[in-house]
């Protein structure tokens, strides 16, 4: 399977944070999902169960696939910095992830059937590939003849304040067009990872 496809609220539930975005069924269930979910008692966790239901929260977070998500770690590993940190970075420029950030979708799995279905332009250049990283300067756009499609007016009508949300992005909602102004700053970065337990993971 290339991409999960189930009940986006059980695996949130399981997880214990909405990692799909907002969710009004987990907001109702928070417990864990199954018969028993609030009577079960949880087992003692190992510092590996730990590590990998990090990852597992990432990766499902950004919606990437376990080799993708190896490759970037060891892209991450390659340059000069924090590792953990740099991976993160590399997650937030994917191209679905921005269009994402930009609210010209609501989800991160409406934004890559956006760019799948040729609807954004990066740089002027029609994109179909989500998993386009992109570089500080990129200017990624809506196509001329989708930025009257009721779903793209109403989600950009929706989000007023992009630039104040996320300072390293830059929106013009009249253009239909932003700018993924450089990498973001760990502490800006809004999704509960502990980055730092998934580096333990790779590096064992």
């Amino acid at each position: 399977m290339a991409r999960y496809i189930g009940p986006v609220t059980k695996k949130a539930r399981s997880f214990g944070e909405p990692v799909f975005g907002y969710d009004k069924a987990y907001e109702k269930r928070k417990f864990p999902p199954g018969q028993h979910g609030q009577l079960r008692k949880r087992k003692q966790r190992t510092d590996y169960a730990f590590e990998l239901l990090e990852k597992q929260k990432a990766k499902y977070t950004y919606g990437v696939l376990e080799r993708q998500f190896r490759n970037l770690f060891d892209k991450a590993a390659a340059k000069s910095g924090v590792t953990g940190v740099i991976l993160l970075q590399l997650l937030e420029s994917r191209l679905d992830n921005v269009v994402y950030r930009m609210g010209i979708a609501k989800t991160r799995r409406a934004a890559r059937q956006l760019v799948t279905h040729r609807h954004i332009l990066v740089d002027g250049i029609l994109s179909n590939i989500p998993s386009m990283l992109l570089k500080p300067g990129a200017v990624v756009s809506v196509r001329g003849k989708s930025q009257h499609l009721d779903v793209i007016q109403s989600n950009v009508n929706a989000k007023k304040d992009i630039n104040r949300t996320y300072g390293w992005i830059e929106w013009n909602g009249d253009k239909m067009e932003g700018r993924f102004l450089a990498y973001p700053e760990r502490e800006k970065i809004p999704e509960n990872i502990n980055e730092q337990l998934i580096v333990e993971l790779y590096s064992k």
